[in-house]
């Protein structure tokens, strides 16, 4: 028996269905291939990188910075108190130079640089420890004797030499006489 041929018409062969719009956007979501991963991870690799590089220049230069701003303190940090000790170097020059001064004069000229200099360590927060009456501090005072006294024992009764603070550094300890009780 012969095979039947099967005829042809114009009509299409039925085909795979049409994808839709959900299929397409998932074919377009699919994961990278691997190739398409690494150049993205090598891409962040050399972004951090270069971000890392700058943070530590930047880290460097303020490092550098700070060491030339503390140079500088140091260097000049006492600028100010000297450009204001200079007012009472020139008093006191200048009192060296009067000739024919009467003591009077002198005195008086003494008396107006000490104000002079007792203003500028107080604008440098230069504060006297004279601590006649007050109770000793070894932290603010340096006791030279003790002596029989009818004050409260520990009390500072003769101050030898003032001391000195800088703001509550004490920079020279005031040189007492303390007080300590008659009968010991």
């Amino acid at each position: 028996m012969p095979r039947e041929r099967p005829e042809l018409t114009s009509e299409p062969a039925p085909s795979a269905p049409t994808p839709g719009p959900e299929e397409a956007a998932a074919r377009r979501e699919s994961p990278p291939g691997p190739e398409e991963r690494l150049r993205e991870a090598e891409l962040k690799a050399a972004e951090h990188h270069d971000a890392w590089l700058r943070a530590k220049a930047e880290a460097e230069n303020t490092r550098k910075r700070a060491q030339e701003d503390i140079a500088k303190a140091h260097k000049f940090g006492i600028e100010r108190f000297a450009s204001e000790l200079l007012a009472v170097k020139d008093s006191l020059e200048a009192a060296l130079a009067a000739e024919n001064a009467s003591f009077e004069a002198l005195r008086s000229g003494v008396d107006l640089t000490l104000r002079q200099l007792e203003a500028v360590l107080e604008r440098q927060a230069v504060r006297e420890i004279n601590p006649v009456g007050q109770k000793f501090d070894p932290h603010r005072h340096q006791a030279i004797s003790m002596l029989p006294s009818d004050k409260e024992p520990n009390t500072v009764i003769n101050v030898l030499q003032k001391g000195y603070a800088l703001h509550d550094r004490v920079i020279r300890p005031a040189l007492v006489t303390v007080a300590k009780p008659k009968d010991a």
